[in-house]
């Protein structure tokens, strides 16, 4: 039989006819391929010593469980036996009575598709053969066999947004794809000869639009559907409309319908279409790890691609929507395509799809897998420790001791010159690997003595020990590193990023309550062991002469005690770092026989540095300094935690903290800019820059006692909005613009009142200026009371 290639892109398992199947559905080169795998067996494991009494009782049930012994154990060195049935129902069915006769049931919830893949370390590419047929241009595939394979895919993506009215009533769809672009919109043909107009198709109502759409599907055959937001709105309601003209909306290949689901504790939507994967472009920006003061669509695209949506009323979008429906449609559906094309600009801009592509190829997850790292651990680890002889522990209900956090030092408050910033890279993977910390290596070096010798266990922390040669996560992270020096070194952004992930997500997972390999011995043994770094690491460098005036997690901020010029600086740098790591070097061998991994890097030179106080209080902040760096492109400012790193500080604080702190950093004396920028702002020179942007994290009708600002102003809002009957946008949470005037909160869309320009000086000024200037003899009344008089 023909061996292909392929990428997955879906994956189901179901009863069908007294059996189980596997349905995968993976882009190849020969095209879409439905892979049918059929009488794959459920499995959990039980204790071997209860199995005559389970024999007994799946019998008198009339229960078909085949019961079979095997070389496993789990993490209690029990003996375990496999529990075989021939359907995922009759699977269910065994936990239930396992349940009840208070029996445990180990690997009980790895589902079907999930333990066929990984046990075949199959993560993403593959091979696969079987009995071929073809169906139009899908590749069906019977009986198939799966194994581990190497293809990187070319899919096709096509961005989809929806337009509606206020109820919900579809006015169009825009689809943008490399295949075809089109509008699909509700209404009758308009002639035009706006040169920016996209094709249009139209329809004659929503039904048709529904149609259409899922005839586009048929026609052009995307393997990726992105957009914003795209699935809690747009297929939200794309499956609500259909359920009203009673449709079945057949998005998916082979004509398989979507299905739309809730979660009914957090109310989040998913979607499933089989042959095709959904990516939401700010759920997948944040997989990526990046963060955005505003993510609507707006912002986002301003940030990353410096350009916008078509629309011009900003505070009343859907009001300019209804107007281009009934009005102007074509121009409806030049912004509403506008949407689409922003989309797949950012996914290009950020190569998005090749990060979950590469995710995917490194893990074994889902594409539109929402983090994910729990579920990457354990697709990556669980096939090696069954080969090792033991079967995963369950999700623990125990209460487990929590383990300490990132070591965080006091620092020393003041306003400094040249500040060295030495960084340990990748720190918890590197103890990780250095000290042999693994879940595996936990249970086996638990059997052992410590000490230093070949057949001792490496000590760790709270009553771990770790075996020196049974384990897999130091040679997963091993593995990892390489792959990402090389993607670095081949400028595989994307691929360097999923790596990075993945890596520094290991000590998170060990050290989560949700991730069945959780043990607190597991994660002090990698938090505690950094504190112990972190603290010897400033000893170090204090015996050379220097101070430490601050430490966080893997960081060390080094003062030189005067100003140096940058080269004099490096060289410092250079040479501490070169000490520090033959340092651990030589003591990780004589004391532990271990080779060392950690490696301290010299980052920045800040040739000022400010480290402030905890308002209010002389105790040195924590998370939060501010400092100027030379780049090749001039010189820097950097703020980590102040206000101008803050997205609830308006711009007014963040314009003022920059221009102060550049003065102070530069030895200018600030006085006569502090009085200036006041009168500024109390003459009204700086009204656009007074705004509060803040969400809100509960729904409107939970805040009871405590009324914070942007609530009031959230409410006020919707009242108006219910008395102009227009829809009410902050009732589910949300983000609000709104100004401080003398009246209260109000927001931007409905100020009525004068602003407090007190209120910004006060609250948004003074706590800036009162950081620093005491550190230069100054205070921000003495230098402003006089002026304030005068108004």
């Amino acid at each position: 039989m023909t061996l292909r290639k392929g990428f997955l892109l879906t994956r189901h398992a179901r009863d069908i006819n007294g059996t189980t199947q596997i349905e995968l559905w993976a882009s190849t080169p020969e095209g879409p391929t439905q892979i049918l795998i059929h009488h794959e067996k459920p499995v959990c494991f039980i204790p071997t010593a209860k199995t005559k009494y389970m024999t007994r009782k799946f019998s008198q049930m009339e229960m078909s469980v085949d019961l079979k012994p095997l070389p496993l154990k789990s993490f209690f060195h029990e003996p375990l036996t496999a529990c075989y049935c021939q359907t995922l129902q009759e699977s269910k069915h065994i936990h239930e009575v396992c349940h009840q006769e208070d029996v445990e049931v180990l690997e009980g919830d790895i589902k079907l598709a999930e333990r066929y893949l990984m046990e075949r370390f199959i993560r993403g590419s593959f091979e696969f053969t079987g009995h071929m047929t073809t169906q139009g241009n899908v590749t069906i595939v019977q009986d198939a066999k799966c194994r581990r394979g190497e293809y990187l895919p070319t899919l096709k993506v096509v961005s989809l947004d929806l337009e509606c009215s206020e109820k919900g009533e579809l006015y169009s769809v825009g689809l943008d794809s490399n295949m075809d672009s089109r509008v699909i919109m509700v209404g009758s043909p308009q002639q035009t000869d706006n040169e920016h107009a996209p094709v249009i198709q139209w329809v004659e109502n929503e039904r048709a639009l529904l149609l259409a759409l899922v005839s586009w599907f048929h026609t052009y055959d995307p393997d990726i559907i992105i957009g914003w937001n795209v699935i809690d709105f747009d297929f939200r309601l794309l499956h609500r409309r259909a359920d009203k003209h009673q449709l079945r909306l057949m998005l998916g290949r082979n004509s398989q319908s979507s299905y739309f689901r809730t979660s009914s504790q957090s109310q989040q939507g998913f979607v499933t279409i089989p042959g095709r994967v959904v990516l939401n472009g700010i759920d997948t920006l944040k997989t990526a790890t990046y963060q955005f003061p505003s993510w609507s669509l707006e912002s986002v695209s301003q940030t990353l691609l410096n350009e916008g949506k078509a629309i011009h009323q900003v505070h009343d979008r859907m009001d300019e929507i209804n107007a281009m429906f009934h009005h102007d449609k074509v121009r409806l559906a030049i912004y509403n395509l506008k949407d689409c094309q922003l989309v797949n600009r950012i996914f290009a801009h950020t190569h998005l799809l090749d990060f979950v592509i590469q995710r995917a190829r490194l893990t074994g997850i889902e594409l539109d897998r929402l983090g994910g790292s729990v579920a990457s651990f354990t697709n990556l680890y669980l096939p090696q420790l069954h080969r090792a002889g033991y079967v995963a522990p369950n999700l623990s209900s125990a209460h487990w001791q929590a383990s300490p956090g990132g070591y965080v030092m006091d620092s020393i408050p003041n306003l400094y010159d040249s500040v060295l910033v030495l960084d340990f890279k990748s720190l918890y993977p590197s103890i990780i690997r250095s000290f042999l910390i693994d879940p595996l290596g936990l249970i086996e070096g638990l059997k052992q003595e410590v000490g230093p010798e070949a057949h001792q266990a490496v000590p760790g922390f709270r009553g771990g020990q770790f075996h020196r040669t049974k384990h897999f996560l130091p040679q997963m992270i091993e593995t990892l590193w390489a792959a990402r020096d090389e993607a670095k070194k081949n400028n595989e952004k994307a691929f360097s990023q999923a790596i990075k992930i993945i890596m520094n997500s290991f000590y998170g997972v060990l050290g989560s309550a949700g991730c069945r390999f959780f043990d607190t011995r597991l994660a002090s043994s990698i938090t505690m062991r950094g504190h112990e770094i972190m603290k010897q690491t400033r000893t170090l460098i204090e015996e050379q002469g220097y101070q430490v005036i601050y430490g966080d997690t893997d960081s060390t901020f080094v003062s030189l005690g005067k100003s140096y010029q940058a080269d004099e600086a490096d060289h410092i740098g250079r040479q501490l770092v070169a000490q520090i790591n033959q340092w651990w070097d030589n003591h990780l061998r004589e004391t532990y026989h271990l080779n060392s991994f950690l490696e301290i890097e010299y980052e920045t030179h800040y040739t000022k540095f400010f480290m402030p106080t905890i308002r209010g209080a002389d105790t040195g902040s924590k998370k939060r300094y501010a400092g100027l760096i030379q780049t090749s492109d001039g010189e820097q400012l950097i703020f980590k935690g102040l206000e101008s790193a803050r997205t609830d500080w308006t711009t007014l604080a963040q314009r003022f903290q920059q221009q102060l702190y550049l003065r102070i950093f530069h030895g200018e004396n600030p006085c006569d800019y502090i009085r200036e920028f006041v009168e500024a702002t109390l003459d009204g020179q700086y009204d656009q820059e007074l705004i509060y942007r803040k969400r809100l994290r509960r729904k409107l009708h939970e805040y009871q006692k405590n009324i914070p600002p942007q609530v009031r102003a959230a409410r006020m809002a919707d009242e108006i909005n219910q008395k102009r009957g227009k829809p009410l946008q902050y009732q589910n949470k949300g983000t609000i613009e709104y100004v401080i005037t003398l009246n209260g909160p109000e927001p931007v869309a409905y100020q009525a009142s004068k602003l407090d320009y007190q209120h910004y000086i006060d609250k948004q000024l003074r706590p800036i200026a009162d950081a620093i200037l005491p550190f230069i003899g100054y205070q921000f009344d003495d230098l402003t009371k006089p002026q304030l008089g005068l108004f």
